[in-house]
């Protein structure tokens, strides 16, 4: 090989790293930011998170499924082990309203958040219809996401919970409705909506009851203004995991999601593992 063709491509490869290694260019405006914020999720781009978010220890955020999240390294992790978890992420967004004043900003999204998990030889697609409020600041110049808590936009998880003419729907703004005042008691058509599966649980005043699958039992944690959360256990086939629902105003419906905890002898499952999406309806006599 002789050196003048040796030196152009040194330089070519030299000239090749340095386009694919310079940082991108920094958001100007808070808009911007969240969404590259954003992409960078949806593309498992964990070094632009990094780069975008602030990483004061005291820093308190909210995901959904009662996940809570203080300071970087938490929040780092959980996001290790979805990106492990999803073979593929898209999150389209919907809606975004940002406000600014001075240094900092504030903004209100709505957006689908689309996993897609190994299923035997294809991938299994689950739609979290998602809304967010967070907290930017600027620093030195560059915009960063302090805090933020997300929840899911029940009202459009795959359609309404009740029928027209009941007039209520799922939503989740606060109520007044305590545990107490919600009536469980009885027999509920349990609903797999992923896989069409279908189950009948029967509840006692607390929550508690079998389920007509493995042997199944729920055991109720927390009701809190309509959401319903627990765990399950299903001696049958050795597995056990947990369970979160919003209930319908007139507590006759629900719509939420559950995860695995253990499967066997295996408890290494990543927190809040998506299992499934589940619509609950209280049989009526």
């Amino acid at each position: 090989m002789n050196a003048s063709r040796c030196t152009v491509w040194i330089s070519l490869a030299l000239c090749i790293i340095t386009v694919t290694t310079a940082p991108a260019s920094e958001p100007t405006d808070p808009e911007s930011a969240i969404r590259r914020l954003v992409r960078a999720n949806a593309e498992k781009d964990l070094p632009t998170l990094s780069h975008m978010m602030a990483h004061d220890a005291d820093i308190i955020s909210y995901g959904v499924a009662g996940r809570k999240y203080i300071g970087w390294p938490e929040l780092e992790q959980g996001m290790k082990e979805e990106f492990l978890n999803a073979q593929k992420l898209e999150i389209p967004i919907k809606e975004l309203k940002v406000w600014t004043k001075g240094d900092l900003a504030w903004y209100a999204m709505e957006l689908d958040y689309i996993r897609y998990v190994a299923d035997g030889s294809g991938l299994k697609q689950t739609v979290l219809p998602m809304r967010e409020t967070g907290v930017l600041e600027r620093r030195a110049g560059r915009w960063q996401l302090l805090s933020w808590h997300e929840s899911f936009r029940s009202a459009q998880l795959n359609g309404p919970l009740t029928s027209p003419s009941s007039g209520s729907s799922i939503h989740t703004s606060e109520n007044t409705q305590t545990p107490s005042a919600i009536d469980l008691i009885g027999e509920w058509d349990i609903i797999e909506v992923e896989d069409d599966k279908r189950y009948k649980a029967t509840f006692d005043k607390n929550g508690n009851g079998p389920y007509t699958q493995h042997g199944g039992r729920f055991t109720t944690t927390t009701i809190t203004n309509r959401l319903w959360q627990g765990t399950w256990h299903q001696p049958g086939n050795d597995r056990e995991g947990g369970f979160e629902v919003l209930l319908s105003e007139d507590g006759t419906q629900a719509k939420g999601i559950w995860w695995y905890t253990r499967v066997g002898t295996q408890r290494n499952i990543p927190p809040r593992e998506h299992g499934g999406t589940y619509h609950w309806k209280k049989v009526t006599r």
